[in-house]
Formats: C-alpha cells, structure tokens, sequence
C-alpha cells in the first residue's frame, strides 16, 4: 500500500505533502501523518456510514474501487423503479475485496477462498450442499504425484518420527548426502552434504552443483505437468475399463446421431471417476500434484446423478489402477531447436497412494485431506523465495540471471526456451540485461534501435525479436502443416515466456471434474443470501427466493486500494475487532452447549 493519499481522479499519481520539516526522520513523519489522517476520518460526521460501506471489504489490503449508477428494473414490464449513484455514497465508489487466492498478496481473501475450497473438497467426500451422502461410503483414494529428479539438491528427511503430532513434529533430521566416497562433479563440486538443515533453512531445494542441474528440462516438466496429469486420468480410466471387463461387469449400449445425421452407438462402463487436485509447489521450484480419485456409479437414464458403484470394483483395484499408470505414463513433447528430440515427461518413483475413510481409523480422513488440498490452494512459489507479477522485457532483468541463483536460473530457462525463433548456439544471456554480483540491476544505458526506433536498455531490441519470433514460428508452422494460431498440446514453446514468474507452471492449483461437488458460485451464492437474510425482514427474504425485479450495475474501474493508509489501518482495525467478536461468540456459544 502507497504511503502517501492517492488522487482522486482515476488513472492519476499518489501525491505527497512538502518536506516542511527536513530535520524529521522520515519514518516518523510518514507515522506522524498517518495519525492525523486517521483523527480526520474519525473525526467526520460520516466515519459510522463510512464503515459500514466499507464493511464487506475492510479486512482486504487492495480493494478494488468502483464507480457508477446501480438501477432497479422491474422484471416483467422492464420498467425503471429507482436508480441510486455512487456519488452519494462515502468517498463515491463501492469498495469490493479483490478476491486474490494468494495468501502472500491478501491475506483476508485468500482465507475466504481456503475456507471455501475446504467445503468444496469435503462435499465431494462426504456429501452435503447438494452432494448425497452416500459418497462417503464410496471408494476413495489420496494418490501423490511428484516430479522426477533433476538433480540433487539438499533436503531435510527424517526417516523415524517419535514426535506424537506431525505439525509440532521436533524430530532430528538425517544428514542431508552423506557419503564416504569422495564425490566430485565436473565442475569441482563435492556433492556431499552432512548438515542436519533446520525447516526454515535457505538451503533447502537448492542444487549441490548448480551448474549440473538440468533447468531446462524441469521448466519444461512443470509446462507439461497439466498434459501429464490429463494423459494420467485418461490412462487410470482405460485400466478400470480393461479390468471391469475382465471381471464381467456389463455395459450400457447408447445411442446417439453424430454430426452427418447417421445413427452410432457406443459402449459405457457403469461407473465414472471424479478427480479433483492440489498442485503444491517444492522448494526445488517445481510441483506435485495432490489428488482425489472417487470411484461412482452412472447409468445413462440419470447421467447427472451420482449413483452408488457397481459391485466388482473396489478401493484396491483404483490403487492397483494408480500405481500401474504412474510408472507407464510417458510422452515426448515436440521437437525443440535446444533439444530436437524434444523432452520426455514422465512422473517421478515416489508415487504414494492412501485410502480415505470418514472414520478416524483410516489411513488418512477426509477432513484431513480437505484440510490439506485447501491450504495448497492459497499457496505459489513462495516457498521458492520467488514472488512476482507477469514477466515481459523490461521486468525480466530483474528476475532471471542464468548464473545467478535457483530460482533465477530456472526463469531464465524459461524465457530463453520460450523464445522458440532463437536459433540453438545462440547465446541466451544476450536476451537479458548486463547485472552486477552486487545489485543485480540492470545498467546498460539505453540506446535507440535503427529498425524501428525503439528506445531498451536490453542488449538486444524485444520489438525486433518479438518479430522475428513470430515470423520463426509461423514459418515452421506453415513447414509442418499446422497453423500458427493453434499449438499442439505437447509443445512448451509457446507458454514458456508467459508462465515464467510461475516458473513454467501454468496450471491452476485447484482443480476438479465437473461431477466431483459443488463449485465455488454455489457457495458466493449461499454466502450472498445468507448476508441478505441477516439484514432483511423475513418477507423481503420470501420475496428474494421469487424475484420480481432485477438489479442491474453500470459500474466501471477507477482505482484498485485504499485512498489512503489511515483508511486501511481503520478499515483493517475494525474488521479484526468485529472478527474477535465473532470468535468470541463461538467460544461462549460452544462453553455453553457442552
């Protein structure tokens, strides 16, 4: 958040009090300002009106600030019934919560997003908000999928737990590559380690030898990761199909037209697999996926229905399935110019699968699980050390060096990999500006292109490359037979350069098929009419499950933040007291029950 108010015209700069008093430190009259700018809202006639406008997004660290007419139409006749502008509101727009899913970019949202994925996740485990119950008794896994090795890097192992909970665990660590022979890569490094590392210590994921680390095919690994996991479900369900009919499970005949009229008919199996994952991001810079697999029942009368599985096929049969695809699925991405045999993407050896059960005496629960997969959900690259907003040109200096650090060599790769025009025996630092070891900036003056007077402090003009980029790869496409606007799934190329702050994943972290629960709209929804039902009468209520008319906003983006910190620092103030007030209420309602 910018310390100083912000203009209130849209698009317009931050603007800053004279330097009236020199001799102040600075700190202490930005805290000085705060204060009194806190006193003048406090002090308005407004300030009561003003919170309880603000009240839906208070606790957020970026709201987003709109502007305009919201107007009242009555349903059947489309006749104008009121019409209300932001301009008589407090400070004239309408504050919503930016809704960021980070938990590193806005704390209070991503909470609400945790929670809600939570119930997502346990919906589909044991029912409710829609789901039957009855999916708590079918068969359901918690499978891991990781990533193969690129290189060894240092890691923290306990092998023997004697800690009684997990997350208070304090048990001793194993040395991280102790070794009696003496081992030297071709660089001159040991690749030797006998530090027991502490949790939070920086040198976990990172390479023994930097140098011998294979980036390039890990940025490459963490672009395919969603086409692996799509080929893994595709190859899970051929190997129940294969073995249901093994067993002599029948299978429904249905009939449907295809798109020259003729009538066709198709075999399926009366069961169905619901996923949903968790893509968690290692310390190493790459990720692995967190999965649910739930085996249900189908029947082509009721194709929405979640029905009950078919007897023949059980828990350990998905098991046996996982364990099968993990070590078979493999593909090749399409050639490369810095690898024209392209990459093989495979999962790693440490593919781990464990049984959910509601009761508490399984491997794993499903408050357990839901537990997990959502908080993944709010997470990055954090963990990496890395955080930072979409790459292009003139950002990509300050975050990719490829003999700079992990996480800076890996962006580099990215960037030099997605620059599929690049010719092989190119060199890829002349894409990135000069850096010193000291500050990492960027310090080549700025100079003029003579193609198309562009003015860069790149070595190299990024308009005159963008084109001959593009120009590349339409000619390779045109020699392949593709077209240019359509890229294949196994090629990396093209999504290298835009997911390179994600270091190459370009996934979502929370996923599920379409049958798996309930969705995220459902819940704003109930969220929605549960706030409705506790500031309305119960007739308005009535009224808003049969609606007669309808609200229609004409609002428009003027600003993202608070106008200025003392707004934040109350807004932020009274959402934490109305939330200890909350928690307060909880407590004394559960002392009271019990």
């Amino acid at each position: 958040m910018s310390v100083v108010p912000e203009a209130p015209a849209s698009g317009a700069a931050p603007y800053a009090k004279p330097d009236t008093y020199p001799s102040v430190p600075a700190w202490w009259r930005r805290s000085t300002d705060v204060r009194l700018q806190a006193i003048a809202r406090a002090a308005r006639p407004d300030y009561e009106a003003w919170l309880a406008h603000v009240k839906t997004a208070a606790a957020c660290t970026r709201p987003i600030r709109l502007a305009g007419t919201i107007a009242t139409i009555e349903a059947a006749t489309s006749r104008l019934l009121a019409e209300r502008s932001t301009a008589d509101m407090p400070d004239g727009v309408i504050y919503k919560p930016c809704g960021n899913r980070r938990e590193s970019v806005c704390p209070s949202c991503s909470k609400l997003y945790q929670r809600d994925a939570y119930q997502v996740v346990r919906a589909g485990l044991v029912g409710g908000k829609g789901v039957p119950e009855q999916v708590a008794h079918h068969p359901a896994v918690f499978p891991t999928f990781t990533a193969p090795s690129f290189g060894e890097v240092h890691t923290r192992a306990i092998k023997r737990h004697t800690c009684a909970r997990r997350k208070d665990c304090d048990c001793r660590p194993d040395p991280c590559h102790a070794r009696r022979a003496l081992t030297v890569c071709p660089h001159g490094v040991r690749l030797v380690c006998f530090v027991r590392h502490a949790g939070d210590d920086q040198r976990l994921g990172t390479p023994l030898c930097r140098d011998c680390y294979d980036y390039d095919t890990q940025a490459v690994w963490n672009v395919m990761a969603g086409e692996l996991w799509r080929r893994t479900t595709i190859a899970i369900h051929r190997y129940l199909r294969r073995l249901a009919r093994h067993r002599g499970i029948p299978e429904f005949r249905i009939y449907y037209v295809d798109s020259t009229g003729k009538q066709r008919s198709r075999l399926v199996p009366p069961w169905r697999l619901s996923f949903g994952k968790a893509a968690e991001m290692q310390r190493r810079g790459v990720v692995h996926f967190h999965a649910i697999i739930r085996l249900d029942g189908y029947h082509p009368d009721t194709p929405d229905a979640i029905l009950p599985p078919p007897p023949g096929l059980d828990t350990a049969d998905l098991i046996a399935a996982i364990d099968h695809t993990a070590k078979r699925v493999c593909f090749t991405t399409d050639p490369h110019p810095s690898r024209p045999g392209g990459w093989a993407i495979g999962w790693g050896d440490q593919v781990h699968t464990k049984v959910i059960t509601v009761a508490a005496e399984g491997e794993v629960t499903d408050a357990q699980v839901a537990a997990y997969l959502a908080k993944y959900a709010t997470k990055s690259t954090e963990i990496t050390g890395h955080t930072s907003a979409r790459l292009d040109e003139d950002t990509i200096g300050l975050f990719a060096d490829p003999h700079g650090s992990h996480t800076e060599r890996l962006i580099a790769a990215c960037w030099r990999l997605g620059d599929t025009g690049q010719p092989a025996t190119r060199p890829h630092v002349d894409l990135l500006p000069v850096r010193t070891a000291t500050t990492g900036a960027a310090l080549r003056a700025p100079w003029i292109c003579p193609a198309c007077a562009n003015r860069t402090r790149l070595r190299t003009c990024p308009t005159c490359s963008a084109q001959t980029a593009a120009a590349a790869r339409a000619a390779a496409a045109v020699h392949a037979g593709q077209s240019q606007a359509r890229h294949r799934a196994t090629d990396p190329g093209p999504r290298l350069r835009r997911w390179a702050h994600m270091l190459g994943f370009g996934g979502h972290f929370l996923t599920k098929s379409r049958r798996h629960s309930v969705t995220f709209a459902l819940l704003r929804e109930q969220r929605i009419f549960f706030r409705r039902a506790q500031t309305s009468a119960p007739e308005a209520i009535e009224t808003a499950m049969e609606p007669t008319t309808l609200v229609v906003n004409f609002l428009q983006f003027v600003g993202a933040g608070w106008h200025t910190t003392a707004d934040a620092m109350l807004a932020n103030t009274s959402a934490a007291m109305a939330r200890e007030h909350a928690e307060a209420a909880r407590q004394a309602r559960t002392t009271l029950a019990a």
